[in-house]
């Protein structure tokens, strides 16, 4: 399925967020998601983005209205063109010049949100039980249940030896 930037790229980034290595540096996680532009975090503003992340990871458990627009409205900044990195003229959600956690929560919030309203079906949590990565759902048919074919297999697997020893 193609979403537009936000509801694809900013939401894909928020679950790479939140399932992200608590351990790993939230800029290795930016730099490998390919986000830009990229600024610094001080130990204050990645502790702001790590409470950030918690917030992302209610919404995958339980996208709701109410909670998406709390997101948005603790993100709310100035509608920003842009043309960074020689790209054409397209829409931020906050300042190229902001600081970075302010940019990753204006992002993420217009991703989530964009995503929900074009379907909300799409943000995922994986089925498996014990596993706690999330996902958005870019399948053709929007049905995805796992996070991954390793959990699906698994729980496949599990259900079949189940129904053997029954």
């Amino acid at each position: 399925m193609h979403f537009n930037p936000y509801g694809g790229a900013a939401a894909e980034l928020a679950a790479r967020l939140v399932n992200a290595d608590p351990s790993h540096p939230l800029l290795d996680v930016l730099k490998a998601s390919d986000y830009k532009p990229l600024g610094s975090l001080d130990a204050q503003q990645e502790r702001d983005v790590r409470d950030w992340i918690e917030q992302l990871r209610q919404v995958f458990r339980e996208p709701t209205i109410a909670l998406l627009n709390d997101l948005l409205a603790q993100s709310s900044t100035t509608h920003y063109i842009s043309t960074h990195d020689d790209r054409g003229p397209h829409l931020h959600y906050a300042r190229e010049d902001a600081p970075t956690q302010v940019r990753v929560k204006a992002y993420t919030a217009a991703g989530m949100a964009a995503l929900f309203c074009e379907d909300a079906g799409r943000i995922g949590w994986c089925g498996r039980e014990g596993c706690d990565t999330v996902f958005v759902d870019t399948s053709r048919n929007g049905k995805r249940r796992f996070c991954s074919t390793r959990c699906a297999n698994r729980v496949a697997v599990a259900n079949h030896r189940s129904r053997q020893s029954a």
